[in-house]
């Protein structure tokens, strides 16, 4: 009998990849998605969907009873779902932190622990790096997330790690890029227009992770014995604001842009108007407070040793590689 794997917030960006390679290593996969999401990613008729109500901890509790009664538990769990933008901040913590802590109490009440629980987290949840000697995070240091979405990451991975009878890993990827994703294609549509908007004068040193390779990360996780531990992700090179912008130009085949620096404090006013408009218009803005320390952030440089010790990860695709296969998917989907 195939095991079976849950997969939360499988609609979004990276929720459909992993479903994607969960079928084809052969999990019968249940798409954790609620009724009102697209499933324009979550084509593939072996996909079973259920709709599990984390902001309710009893009924999520009855909910994992009865599906354990009619198919047995889940097997393995990546628990994906999540926001990284809402016009309310407080939502952060609701749905990144209390309906984690609500799963996992519900999963432990209905004897339904699965063998392995993948919790999706975020570099976030350790806050600003080292940006005087740009140093990389390491597991070590002590986590000091500056925003709403770093600091509910943080309480979620705080919860799981207080609960020893229940075997997680927690992976903190880096900023992660890929057919799909929104936000850094924004970027992409920027400089295709002939414009780069850098924030802040002093140089970034960035990471990334291809969405493909974050897939394979969580899967070595799953799969492996090793249990009650956390990992950076990312694909073991740093880049320059400037680089990625030089990668990004090369991969769309743009020979000049203009170049602008938007110094800090005027980014800084101009996320919180766009944050008071989203109020207005009810929809969430890509650029808000919490958007804004983020992009303020200069060191995002992360030590990935961990994570290819224990668990031999390797990251097939480097930035060049991961721009051009990405930019091709927005060409034939029309987004470019």
């Amino acid at each position: 009998m195939n095991k079976k794997i849950l997969i939360t917030g499988a609609s979004g960006f990276i929720g459909s990849f992993l479903v994607e390679k969960a079928l084809e290593k052969g999990y019968e996969v249940w798409a954790g998605i609620r009724k009102s999401s697209s499933r324009e990613y979550l084509q593939d008729s072996r996909i079973r969907f259920i709709d599990l109500q984390f902001g309710n901890k009893e009924q999520l509790t009855v909910q994992l009873n009865e599906f354990s009664s009619q198919h047995g538990k889940f097997n393995y769990i990546i628990h994906n779902a999540g926001v990284t933008k809402c016009l309310d901040p407080k939502d952060f913590d609701k749905v990144n932190f209390e309906y984690t802590a609500n799963f996992i109490d519900a999963l432990t009440e209905a004897g339904s622990i699965p063998e392995k629980f993948v919790l999706m987290s975020s570099l976030s949840a350790f806050g600003t790096g080292d940006e005087k000697n740009y140093t990389p995070i390491k597991l070590t240091d002590t986590p000091n997330p500056n925003t709403a979405y770093g600091i509910s990451k943080l309480k979620a991975e705080q919860y799981l790690q207080g609960k020893p009878n229940f075997p997680y890993i927690i992976l903190r990827p880096t900023g992660v890029y890929g057919p799909r994703e929104k936000d850094y294609f924004l970027m992409v549509k920027t400089v295709k227009s002939g414009l780069d908007v850098g924030a802040g004068f002093k140089p970034q040193h960035l990471t990334f992770i291809y969405v493909k390779d974050l897939v394979d990360a969580a899967f070595l996780g799953l799969e492996s014995e090793i249990k009650n531990r956390a990992y950076f992700v990312a694909d073991g090179d740093v880049y320059t604001d400037k680089e990625y912008t030089q990668l990004v130009k090369e991969a769309i085949g743009k020979k000049r842009v203009i170049s602008l620096k938007v110094p800090l404090w005027i980014l800084k006013i101009v996320s919180i108007i766009a944050e008071d408009i989203s109020k207005l218009t009810k929809k969430p803005s890509t650029l808000n407070r919490d958007k804004y320390k983020i992009m303020k952030q200069r060191n995002w440089e992360c030590d990935i040793t961990p994570l290819i010790n224990d668990l031999g990860f390797s990251a097939k695709y480097n930035l060049q590689k991961g721009l051009k296969e990405s930019i091709e998917w927005y060409y034939k989907n029309g987004w470019l």
